[in-house]
């Protein structure tokens, strides 16, 4: 698409429940009006007003939806803005801002706020279990664990590293799992002994881990990793692994890339959508392609197959 970002009318969303989401509505503000601009802004008080604020924000139907906050508004979001005429600005103002970091969106509220209108338009790719979207990573098992452990106010005590102090807590009371993984040609992993499966649409996830070196979120593809319990040395070794995505490599991961892929458990597990728990196995996992239409940095390089029809 590549397309500087139409700005004649703008609807803002902002999370004021967001570490910095009550200081960055002037900001936005200041920078975004002018003359022949109408922007009108909807603060979102946490997830209840979430919703509300977007309901009116589109109601409009907007050139561009800027939305501050976490992964988790920003998904939600994305979902309703999914393919319509609307772009999606992001401010980010989370904890882990890995969707951010995906695209190359700068973590610095005043050059975030620069690229929404010194930047351009892309094509990136949604995920979606069962039809419900995600943005960087469906996941099960262990995840789970650690997202029912990171609290609000753990986050709020210990920022990002609130994710490797939740991760600890959750391994060691973690049970193993059985899944079969259904691939769309009709081949079929059974695996045994697993410690989490995870499906990554985007690049990062968790606070800054990398789903594998080559994911990406326009590639038309799921990279799915499983990753089994093994011994306390494989973990460790495994760990050292995860910002890199090298761990795909590593003896105990089994990785695969499909458009579509079924998972099934012997018993019904919970999966988590961004850090949200938000569906349950067995459950289909599907790329929804070129679904949303963001506004990048123009030295972005997150959007390298934007548009293209996919393998």
């Amino acid at each position: 698409m590549h397309t500087q970002p139409t700005t004649d009318r703008v609807a803002v969303v902002v999370n004021t429940a967001a570490r910095t989401g009550a200081r960055v509505l002037p900001l936005v503000e200041q920078h975004l009006r002018g003359p022949g601009r109408e922007v009108v802004v909807h603060p979102a008080h946490g997830g209840a007003g979430l919703e509300a604020a977007l309901d009116a924000a589109l109601a409009a139907t907007p050139d561009l939806l800027v939305v501050g906050g976490g992964d988790g508004t920003i998904g939600c979001a994305a979902a309703r803005v999914a393919h319509t005429g609307t772009a999606l600005g992001v401010l980010p103002l989370g904890t882990a801002n890995d969707f951010a970091r995906t695209l190359g969106i700068p973590t610095a509220l005043p050059a975030a706020v620069r690229t929404l209108t010194e930047g351009h338009v892309v094509d990136v790719d949604l995920g979606r279990v069962d039809g419900r979207a995600y943005l960087n990573v469906a996941s099960l098992g262990l995840s789970v664990a650690v997202t029912r452990r990171l609290t609000p106010g753990l986050k709020r005590r210990l920022g990002r590293l609130a994710y490797p102090v939740a991760t600890l807590r959750a391994y060691r009371s973690h049970r193993p799992f059985a899944a079969r993984l259904e691939l769309a040609d009709g081949a079929t992993l059974e695996l045994e002994d697993l410690l989490q499966v995870a499906v990554g649409n985007g690049r990062h996830y968790g606070g800054g881990l990398t789903v594998s070196p080559t994911a990406s979120i326009d590639d038309h593809l799921l990279d799915v990793y499983a990753v089994e319990r093994g011994r306390l040395r494989d973990h460790v070794s495994l760990a050292r692994l995860l910002r890199t995505g090298h761990l795909v490599e590593h003896e105990r991961v089994h990785h695969v890339t499909a458009r579509r892929i079924r998972l099934v458990t012997d018993e019904p597990l919970e999966v988590n959508l961004d850090g949200e728990i938000a569906a349950t196995t067995p459950a289909t996992f599907e790329v929804d392609r070129n679904a949303l239409h963001v506004v990048v940095p123009r030295g972005s390089g997150a959007a390298r197959m934007d548009g293209a029809s996919g393998p």
